[in-house]
């Protein structure tokens, strides 16, 4: 039987303060927990699972980690972050960020400028993965990457691109010398130009865009235009990442 104090601290890792406070995360459902057991980069803290759950799943893969501690979906469900709880919950240590500017330098990066939906976030990360894009950066502004939705949503993706919080003016400070790109419409039709090189992809917030201090940077600013007919006031922001990261990565 799980104690009442670890309850108490299981729930507290909802709130981002307390995940900041122990370093750690937590991630739920079969599939993903399943990938970040077999990771060689995440360092678990604890397995907390249905009895059915480990006579199905233990094996020596899973022996380098804490023991698995027992419980029912019922008990489960009081520090689950989901209605329906899954037949699996996961601690694990927050992943460090290091910066490596030779990879950097010769890649495509993202810099999120105040992206605030989890969701969105997730799938940012995860088309990143897609396309082999090695670095997201974040403004401060950005949502949490520990919150349970971007790490649902990111389907893994957390744990193979590096993420970095860090200001845009020290990204361009650092990266000054590489193209940086961003949409805009006043820009040029990104399939009408060719010569797209290595750099940093900006991505504007949801509502408001790419902040205009930033704007003032991008070296090279581009168009997605609409569909003959298209009425539609803007792109999602994580659709606008996939188109852009498709095309840049091809040309």
């Amino acid at each position: 039987m799980i104690s009442k104090n670890k309850i108490k601290y299981l729930r507290s890792l909802k709130l981002k303060k307390f995940r900041q406070k122990y370093n750690n995360f937590t991630v739920e459902g079969e599939k993903i927990a399943l990938e970040i057991l077999q990771s060689q980069n995440v360092e678990i803290e604890a397995i907390i699972a249905t009895e059915d759950w480990k006579s199905k799943q233990f094996n020596q893969l899973l022996r380098k980690h804490p023991e698995i501690e027992i419980a029912e979906e019922k008990n489960i469900k009081q520090f689950s972050n989901f209605s329906t709880p899954s037949s699996v919950f996961v601690v694990a240590k927050q992943l460090p960020s290091d910066w490596n500017n030779e990879v950097i330098k010769n890649n495509f990066s993202l810099y999120l400028d105040g992206i605030q939906d989890p969701g969105n976030f997730g799938t940012i990360l995860r088309i990143a993965d897609w396309f082999g894009i090695p670095y997201v950066f974040c403004s401060e502004k950005c949502a949490d990457l520990y919150n349970h939705k971007t790490i649902q949503s990111s389907m893994g993706a957390f744990m193979r691109v590096k993420v970095i919080y860090i200001p845009f003016e020290d990204v361009f400070e650092k990266c000054g010398d590489m193209p940086f790109y961003g949409t805009v419409l006043e820009g040029k039709n990104i399939f009408e130009e060719n010569n797209y090189k290595k750099g940093v992809i900006v991505i504007g917030n949801e509502g408001k865009g790419i902040s205009p201090e930033i704007l003032n940077k991008i070296t090279h600013k581009v168009l997605i235009p609409k569909g003959k007919g298209g009425g539609a006031e803007s792109l999602n922001a994580a659709v606008a990442t996939g188109i852009v990261c498709a095309i840049l990565n091809h040309k």
